[in-house]
């Protein structure tokens, strides 16, 4: 009831403030013009990253409004943390005018997170054991049991052309910065004030286990600097670029990731391709949604902690991470399915149950069904085991079971979307696995803004 009533809280103040800083920039055909901002509340909650309070900003300018709906400038600054530990900062940029006929967007991320999923290699090979996620505090076995530590800085600078609509080119540059290790107990400790409650100094995570046993590489286990060149071509026939209602959105290509330092041996070259389709069934009112992709590993060596990040030619939202969660594998557990190669589907219907007007504002609120997927296509090559706790080093085989090594893991759920003027979209979306492999939790919820795709 308490989340449920902050929740309220929060979305009528996000409500307010969207409705005065669009006000003065609107006048009566309904074009916005010159500068529209706000400083608005960053409020979401995420099955996996708890409750995440904070404050965003997203400043458009739309000039003389000769392009409106479109925008000259965006600017979109956020800064927040979650009730699990993970923090969000970020600063991006996003114009097609400032380059005439080209669309920069540039982006700046730090990404914290003391507590990051850990359930090994390969998805179903590395059993998952719900009493050791679940566990008290004890000399061995902990809450912590699967984490491990990942502080992650991002910075991309991307560019896109017409090679001839609805064909485009795009190139980016950009780096990725990994900070990795065992949890940090110590910190961790002084966010808890029942001494019954605090983390054990030396019980061993599944982290810690994978890099005692080699599993992890002593040259990975502490992450590293990977500078990194993409490009590829894009297909889009969307309607419109914020919540569509027909067309299809795919891209192609390529990056290229080099190590720096210590990560010298890591370099590598990852293929990515995505393919979005959305039909619509009944205008304004019913479209089938429906998307599909895989990331492979063409040459090199990856290091693992680069196997839990999707690429992406441009940055839309702040995390791309995965498979599982709620921005690929919806109610499947964070980083559940971590392998060289995979591969992920998402079907939905989006339908709209009902249209209003508050003031000039236009709303709708809909609901959309859903079923999600993600396997592994090219597993990881070390050896992993059913039960780690009772894992003998010296004889490998007798604790191996990959006969579910390619088998696709499944979630199904339904979300509840309200939206104004089609641009702002608050989304409740609920979900389950339908493996306990993949998530012991029947319930899952994602408070968050906008599609997932």
């Amino acid at each position: 009831m308490k989340r449920f009533k902050l929740f309220l809280l929060v979305f009528t103040f996000y409500f307010l403030v969207s409705s005065v800083s669009t006000a003065f920039a609107q006048d009566s055909a309904n074009v916005r013009r010159g500068w529209t901002f706000g400083v608005l509340p960053s409020f979401a909650y995420d099955a996996d990253l708890g409750l995440q309070l904070g404050l965003l900003s997203n400043v458009y300018y739309f000039g003389d409004g000769a392009v409106y709906p479109d925008y000259y400038h965006s600017f979109y600054v956020e800064a927040a943390t979650t009730s699990k530990h993970y923090g969000l900062y970020r600063l991006a940029y996003d114009s097609k005018y400032l380059i005439p006929n080209h669309r920069l967007s540039i982006d700046l991320t730090y990404l914290p997170d003391k507590m990051c999923d850990f359930y090994g290699f390969n998805g179903y090979p590395s059993y998952y054991i719900s009493e050791y996620a679940n566990s008290s505090s004890d000399q061995y076995l902990t809450r912590a049991y699967y984490k491990f530590q990942r502080d992650m800085f991002r910075f991309s600078a991307d560019l896109q052309g017409t090679i001839s609509k609805p064909w485009f080119w795009n190139v980016g540059i950009g780096l990725l910065h990994y900070n990795v290790g065992s949890v940090d107990v110590a910190s961790l400790n002084k966010y808890t004030k029942k001494d019954e409650d605090k983390l054990p100094e030396n019980a061993p995570t599944l982290y810690d286990q994978y890099v005692s046993w080699g599993f992890i590489s002593p040259a990975e286990a502490n992450g590293g600097s990977h500078p990194y060149l993409h490009g590829g071509v894009t297909f889009d026939t969307r309607d419109r670029q914020q919540n569509p209602r027909r067309g299809i959105h795919a891209d192609a290509f390529l990056t290229y990731y080099a190590g720096l330092g210590d990560m010298a041996d890591y370099n590598n070259v990852k293929f990515n391709a995505a393919w979005r389709h959305y039909v619509p069934i009944l205008p304004n009112r019913l479209t089938f949604a429906y998307r599909f992709g895989t990331q492979l590993n063409l040459a090199g060596n990856s290091p693992f902690y680069l196997n839990t990040y999707l690429n992406q030619l441009y940055m839309q939202r702040v995390i791309y991470e995965g498979l599982g969660g709620a921005n690929s594998v919806r109610g499947i557990l964070r980083n559940r399915i971590v392998a060289p190669g995979v591969a992920f589907a998402n079907v939905e219907f989006r339908v709209q149950v009902a249209h209003f007007k508050v003031g000039k504002e236009n709303f709708y609120i809909g609901l959309n069904p859903f079923m999600d997927a993600g396997m592994v296509v090219q597993p990881t090559a070390c050896r992993v085991m059913k039960d780690p706790l009772v894992f003998d080093i010296t004889d490998p085989e007798s604790n191996i079971d990959e006969s579910r090594l390619y088998a696709p893991h499944l979630s199904a759920g339904c979300g509840l979307k309200v939206a104004m003027n089609d641009n702002f979209v608050l989304s409740v979306d609920w979900a389950t696995a339908l493996d306990e492999q993949d998530n012991s939790k029947f319930s899952n919820l994602y408070i968050k803004m906008g599609y997932m795709f």
